[in-house]
């Protein structure tokens, strides 16, 4: 599964446009987002995806966890979004 690290600088149409791509071409994608900031693109970018893709008979939902990651040699609590078709 591909992953997408979304940052609060993240323009969501952008990340909309890259999550509607993988869930076409793979069929589920895993956004990761560190810190509020990231976590509101993140969302806005799904929403936004949803409408991208619902056109193409694709509906997706969203299932939302926590992962570790190393920034900086420093370990981070991400969420952690799976995004798939229903």
């Amino acid at each position: 599964m591909e992953i997408l690290k979304v940052s609060s600088k993240s323009a969501p149409n952008s990340v909309a446009g890259a999550v509607a791509g993988v869930i076409r071409e793979e069929g589920s994608v895993e956004l990761q987002a560190v810190g509020a900031g990231a976590a509101n693109q993140a969302i806005k970018a799904i929403a936004i995806a949803r409408g991208y893709l619902a056109p193409s008979g694709i509906d997706i939902v969203c299932i939302p966890a926590f992962a570790s990651v190393v920034i900086g040699n420093e370990e981070r609590t991400a969420i952690k979004l799976i995004v798939e078709p229903r």
